[in-house]
């Protein structure tokens, strides 16, 4: 091997470990799906399902779980090809409609949602950690068991997230096999026609139409890692079909194991609180809390190197280093994992993933697709100047659609109501209004470039 070829090859080992740069990946369809089919059996997602029942019928609950899994899954799957035609994360693909500066913002945005997710996962994990010891020796501290989760999780993302992506995918196989059990017990137990028939209590506030706007504020709170992820497939059908199968089976069957458990507790005549992992792992044994515990400390360890990834890829050049970008982010996860009202406030922070996303996702879709016509070049790897500097940096333009955007989704959530919810009128106003913009500022390319990665 010549010395160059060996240079070329160090220097990428590097970019990957330390998640900076372009990367050209290696990975198959089968695990790219894989991946993704592990990520989303978390303990969230199960949660998650449970907020519907009762507050919609069971069978509603599940169709819109279908509906919204594959709405979102479009999205989610033409970003994460962004960054598998490229070699870049998500953050950095900002940079293509927002400027190399504008994407500061996105970055920004970004780590707050992130930061959340850990939060919440980690007290999770936390409360449930709690709940075995309690039953097992009577001590109880649910604040020291959330923080002890992340303190591991951190130490797993700086040291140990490569070897947490080679074991995700035999992870996902023992949470599976949970599932097949939980759902074999409630349907042994009840026939399908009692869950069907299941009371219905609207006081709890809930529709439709709010369901699949919480589904696919799901799908797009994945997004913001669907790059980095799908950047490793080897090649577009690897990263589309791929995710696109992982992900869609996961968040169906996980989603819908949540409202089947919350329903099945209701036949049998106990109390349901949704989104509380004592009352399902109450109900179904030890071995749900062993599921949960493997998926957040799984699925956590990837959300922090998320958040690390992402900052580092916002910065032209390898001035941030890897491991003290890592201890600082992981010390306010650590920290904020302590705050255990946040879950009393679970469904707000969905609302804000998908008020803050999906018009960033809707502008990057219309940008790379349309407007650029599926090619972004290396200057999207400079530090000023080039084809994305617009003006200092900034695309005035993507940043008024994204306020707009915003003020769109608090409208359709909060004070106008939509028959067809929040979500997709939020998508049709940024999408549509940049390409408005494109189109009268005569920024869509006439000729179709070649497209080529990044690293090519």
């Amino acid at each position: 091997m010549s010395s160059a070829n060996s240079a070329t090859e160090t220097a990428a080992a590097s970019h990957e470990v330390e998640g900076y740069g372009a990367i050209k990946g290696t990975l198959s369809l089968g695990r790219i799906a894989m991946i993704w089919l592990a990520a989303n059996l978390v303990v969230t997602t199960l949660l998650t399902g449970t907020l519907f029942v009762p507050g919609v019928s069971w069978p509603q609950a599940l169709a819109m779980i279908v509906l919204g899994t594959l709405i979102g899954a479009v999205v989610l799957v033409l970003v994460g090809n962004m960054g598998t035609r490229t070699g870049l994360s998500t953050m950095s693909l900002t940079k293509g409609a927002f400027g190399l500066r504008g994407a500061f913002l996105t970055t920004g945005a970004n780590v707050v949602i992130l930061m959340g997710w850990c939060w919440v996962q980690a007290m999770l994990a936390g409360v449930t950690v709690n709940f075995i010891v309690q039953q097992a020796t009577g001590f109880s501290n649910p604040v020291l068991f959330s923080v002890l989760c992340q303190v591991l999780v951190v130490s797993l993302a700086v040291f140990g997230h490569e070897g947490i992506a080679k074991v995700e995918p035999w992870l996902a196989l023992i949470i599976l096999s949970v599932m097949v059990y939980i759902f074999y017990l409630a349907f042994g137990s009840y026939s399908v026609a009692a869950f069907f028939d299941l009371s219905i209590e609207p006081s709890l506030g809930w529709n439709a139409w709010l369901v699949l706007d919480v589904v696919i504020a799901t799908a797009i709170s994945w997004t913001v890692l669907s790059a980095e992820f799908n950047r490793l497939a080897k090649n577009q059908v690897a990263g589309v079909v791929g995710s696109g199968i992982g992900y869609t089976l996961s968040t169906i069957l996980t989603m819908s194991l949540g409202a089947t458990a919350i329903a099945y507790l209701g036949l049998e005549g106990k109390a349901a609180t949704s989104f509380d992992p004592t009352v399902i792992v109450a109900a179904f044994g030890a071995p749900l809390a062993l599921v949960i515990f493997l998926s957040v400390m799984a699925t956590n360890t990837m959300v922090v190197y998320g958040m690390i990834s992402s900052v580092l890829n916002v910065t032209p050049s390898k001035k941030l280093k890897f491991v003290p970008v890592a201890l600082v982010l992981g010390a306010i996860s650590i920290v904020g994992a302590s705050w255990l009202a946040m879950l009393e406030q679970f469904t707000s922070f969905l609302t804000l993933v998908g008020s803050l996303f999906i018009p960033v996702f809707a502008i990057m879709i219309a940008d790379y697709y349309i407007v650029q016509r599926g090619h972004y070049d290396r200057d999207i790897l400079l530090g000023r100047g080039g084809k994305y500097w617009y003006q200092g940096g900034v695309n005035m333009a993507a940043l008024v659609v994204w306020v707009l955007g915003v003020l769109a989704s608090i409208l359709f959530t909060y004070v106008i109501s939509s028959p067809v919810g929040a979500t997709l009128p939020t998508f049709a106003v940024s999408f549509g209004g940049y390409l408005a913009w494109s189109l009268v500022a005569g920024k869509r390319l006439k000729a179709k470039p070649v497209a080529k990665h990044l690293l090519s």
